[in-house]
């Protein structure tokens, strides 16, 4: 690994050898209390709600690893429980989604 770089729940790692950013993202438990299921939706899989489940630890965060292209951005959210858009409130930035009156998390790799 060449670099890492943590911005709270997100922690990016850049790969020597690939073209790619290694970025965990992880939601902490406060956000979801309770929550049964969390999936990370964004560009990376085509706002597939079904395509990243996150795996819950034992605190009760959740968290999950991607593999994404390097020198790219990157919109996405949280959906917990199949119900609920949350952000990532230590994502890059944030831009207005072209759906409904609401923000969308943005990483920058």
């Amino acid at each position: 690994m060449k670099a890492t770089v943590k911005n709270g729940g997100i922690k990016k790692a850049y790969l020597k050898d690939k073209d790619v950013c290694r970025v965990r993202f992880k939601l902490p438990k406060v956000v979801a209390p309770g929550a049964r299921s969390v999936c990370i939706v964004g560009d990376f899989n085509n706002w597939n709600i079904h395509a990243n489940p996150m795996k819950k630890l034992k605190n009760g965060d959740y968290t999950i690893r991607l593999d994404l292209d390097k020198e790219k951005k990157y919109q996405f959210r949280y959906l917990i429980d199949g119900l609920k858009w949350e952000n990532d409130w230590n994502a890059d930035k944030y831009v207005k989604s072209s759906y409904g009156n609401c923000d969308n998390s943005v990483v920058l790799t």
